[in-house]
């Protein structure tokens, strides 16, 4: 895309010809840069209106190459400009329209290059993805605390190894989820703070030997501390070559895909008529072209699936940088589509799953049916022994044993009587039938974390206050 000393204006002057008609079609960036429009009219307005502030620009330029910007930017808005891919990329087609209408257009690039140009506008443009991205996963976490909300009170197994494991509420098993979103929002926090660094005044690889004012652009542009203070790159050479920002940012999307695609899993298994646990909603699903009975969870499946083309960016992201020398290379055109396809993909996702999630109800009877089942309660029963003084370890062999006693007897965990616990340990007493009241076995569960009835009303109320105190 930014290329220092490759321009249609540099060619006139060292190259006899311009380059072969395929190599134009072949290097051209227009087709997926453009999007980077206001992220470089941005960068050209502060630019210069520093160029001005140094004695380049005259008042009256400064003013034409505003207006001139003002137009084009409209014109793009309303869709009627004309994006020439003879002029390469998004930096030559503003720069050159702009000069055909404000002479003082060829004066804009006037110390820098087309390699801190794109090292800005990308780094614009993540910032203002990353609060994007941060919306989007806030819309999520909404929308499970409300799924949890409207089933407070609905029990569900608790799986590992895709095994019935223990009891839980489902309101726990969404919480679950959100605090996993709740890290990744801390990640695209942490990729925002790095890109917020401007480049701006790096030139090619060596800066400019004109007094540019790097600090006075990088307020202009808001790349400013906590206190105000600008933040530009310390080093002209990293600042041109430098896209560590994005690959933190595809990694932090990697694993948001990630967590989604956990997420679609477990409803996805929900839905079949196997567990039966949910009902998504006609619009989120999809018939079969052949089975008229098929309703299927597509919006979770295509979720799934896409995760592998975020991740695959990432890879891309990071075999793209591993062999590069300092500084600019060519090579790096390349980040531009895999970082956009990493956003618009995750944020999509994250909005349909939010959708489908508020659009999705829970068969209490049928997650109650299966949260009932006695065996859930075996480490209950391994705690009773504990809580009357037998070694963990001794009172898991013996609850063993009594699961193998009732399996073989052909009776659910609860049936075994009295005489035949004894059987095993004259440590279970009469109270042992306590432990297979469901409703009791959750209120137990009273520490920090736990699945018990008080903690997950306690951490439903939690996450309320802090997603209605947060910003989006």
């Amino acid at each position: 895309m930014s290329r220092a000393g490759s321009s249609v204006v540099s060619r006139s002057g060292r190259f006899a010809s311009g380059p072969a008609a395929t190599v134009a079609a072949f290097s051209e960036s227009i087709s997926f840069d453009w999007r980077l429009w206001r992220q470089d009219i941005r960068g050209s307005l502060a630019h210069a209106a520093m160029l001005r502030r140094i004695g380049i620009l005259t008042a009256a330029e400064l003013k034409a190459i505003q207006r001139g910007f003002r137009e084009i930017a409209a014109e793009i808005e309303a869709g009627t400009f004309e994006w020439k891919p003879a002029l390469e990329d998004v930096h030559m087609n503003l720069e050159a329209e702009l000069t055909r209408r404000v002479p003082a257009g060829a004066r804009l690039h006037t110390g820098r290059s087309r390699n801190d140009q794109v090292a800005v506008d990308i780094r614009l443009w993540l910032r203002d993805e990353c609060e994007g991205v941060r919306a989007d996963v806030l819309q999520l976490q909404r929308a499970l605390v409300g799924f949890a909300r409207r089933h407070v009170e609905v029990l569900l197994p608790g799986y590992t190894h895709l095994q019935r494991g223990q009891p839980v509420y489902l309101a726990h098993h969404c919480l679950a989820y959100v605090e996993m979103l709740e890290r990744d929002l801390g990640r695209f926090a942490d990729a925002r703070e790095r890109a917020n660094v401007c480049p701006l005044g790096s030139g090619a690889l060596a800066g400019s030997t004109l007094p540019l004012d790097r600090e006075y652009v990088a307020r202009e542009l808001g790349f400013v501390d906590s206190r105000g203070k600008a933040r530009v790159t310390a080093n002209s050479m990293d600042g041109v070559s430098d896209r560590d920002f994005l690959v933190e940012f595809a990694a932090a999307a990697a694993l948001t895909a990630v967590h989604l695609s956990r997420l679609a899993e477990d409803l996805i298994l929900w839905a079949t008529s196997e567990f039966n646990f949910i009902k998504i909603a006609d619009a989120y699903t999809t018939g079969s072209s052949l089975m008229p009975q098929k309703k299927n969870p597509d919006v979770a499946e295509l979720t799934r699936g896409k995760t592998g083309r975020v991740v695959g960016n990432l890879m891309s992201l990071l075999t793209l940088l591993k062999g590069l020398p300092m500084t600019y290379n060519r090579d790096l055109q390349e980040d531009k589509e895999r970082v956009f396809d990493t956003a618009d993909t995750v944020r999509a996702c994250l909005r349909l799953m939010a959708g489908m999630v508020d659009h999705t109800t829970a068969k209490a009877v049928n997650c109650r049916a299966a949260a009932e089942d006695p065996q859930l309660l075996a480490t209950d029963l391994a705690d009773y022994l504990v809580r009357r003084g037998v070694p963990f370890r001794q009172a898991h062999h013996w609850v063993g044993a009594v699961v193998g006693l009732a399996e073989a007897s052909g009776k659910p965990l609860n049936a075994v009587t009295l005489s035949e616990f004894q059987s095993i340990s004259p440590e279970f007493g009469a109270d042992v039938v306590d432990v297979f009241d469901l409703n009791q076995a959750m209120d137990r569960r009273q520490s920090i974390g736990a699945p018990g009835t008080a903690q997950v009303s306690r951490q439903l109320k939690a996450w309320e206050r802090r997603l209605k105190a947060a910003k989006r």
